[in-house]
């Protein structure tokens, strides 16, 4: 798998968001026909909405046709997900699939309603980001082996915020519990807004969030960054280790994100779509919208996707469950 240059997240403007339609208008017969859809399967703001927007800008140039962003939040990313799964397979309704609702919901959920595998194709990852490890500015230590030496002293007194069941936040905390061989307290917030409320005003010790979000706070000296979850470490954070250099060669997170359609979607309208979106992300303006917002872009071939989507899915799922992490 080769990668280019790291995923943030960026809160746009909520609603339905109809891209004005660019480029020739499609032969009869020649898909596509009419607009093409994009559900994300959460609320606006963050980089499943982010990817949707930037990309419903750029693609009516390549298609011809309007795309239009509806985000369906529910059940976590359950329910936008169960309905591109269900739609007709003519390429006119595809998903905003990633780490999510792709590879963390079937370990979450006995019966999420869809196969991450079977029940879709992917069009092409687009890029992923990492998360990372801050403390209240206050915290007495400052490292991250002080932070494990302080929990293994002491089980359970350390706080550690999630932004809900199933998150990546949440996961990442768990990650972190099992391969330093600590046991912190888990407090549960509805989102990393209330979660970020508490660590900043020093009423939690820490927090596992995206690399972009919590960068400006790292920036600010509001928290101390004291660990990323990438494979390498962050360019965005360059003097903090990664879980591999701090001793934890298991703690590899990175949250991945691209378009998907139902399976069993024609391969001409398969090809259309990648052709499309590939070539949307040669444009230098739009690799630089994802790349400022802390993403690090993809290049991956079909087969190579599907096998990373195939080996993500069997890893979480599997972790998840070993975990005991179950889903509301």
């Amino acid at each position: 798998m080769s990668q280019r240059s790291p995923i943030g997240s960026l809160v746009l403007a909520c609603g339905l968001f109809i891209a004005p339609i660019g480029g020739s208008q499609a032969a009869p017969g020649v898909y596509p026909q009419r607009a093409v859809r994009i559900v994300v399967p959460s609320a606006p703001g963050g980089g499943y909405d982010f990817l949707a927007r930037v990309m419903a800008e750029k693609l009516p140039g390549e298609l011809g046709q309007a795309v239009v962003v509806e985000n369906r939040p529910g059940s976590g990313t359950l329910l936008g997900t169960q309905i591109v799964a269900a739609a007709a397979a003519d390429g006119y309704t595809l998903l905003v699939g990633g780490l999510a609702n792709l590879a963390f919901n079937p370990g979450l959920y006995a019966k999420p309603g869809y196969d991450p595998i079977t029940d879709f194709v992917s069009i092409g990852l687009v890029g992923s980001f990492s998360y990372t490890l801050v403390a209240r500015k206050d915290l007495p230590q400052s490292t991250i082996q002080e932070v494990i030496s302080a929990a293994r002293a002491q089980p359970g007194k350390l706080t550690m915020a999630n932004a809900g069941i199933g998150s990546g936040q949440q996961v990442a905390a768990a990650l972190f519990e099992h391969y330093a061989g600590i046991e912190l307290l888990n407090v549960q917030y509805k989102g990393a807004q209330p979660a970020y409320t508490d660590l900043l005003a020093g009423r939690v010790d820490l927090f596992f969030d995206n690399t972009t979000t919590t960068k400006p706070f790292i920036e600010a000296q509001r928290t101390k960054a004291l660990m990323s979850s990438g494979a390498n470490r962050d360019p965005l954070l360059p003097g903090i280790p990664n879980g591999v250099e701090a001793g934890m060669n298991g703690l590899v997170l990175e949250s991945w994100i691209g378009l998907f359609a139902p399976a069993h979607t024609p391969e001409p309208v398969i090809a259309t779509l990648r052709q499309a979106l590939g070539h949307a992300l040669t444009d230098p303006a739009v690799r630089a919208r994802f790349e400022t917002n802390g993403w690090r872009l993809l290049s991956l071939t079909p087969e190579e996707t599907g096998r990373y989507v195939r080996t993500e899915a069997e890893r979480w799922t599997r972790f998840l469950r070993e975990a005991g992490i179950r889903g509301e």
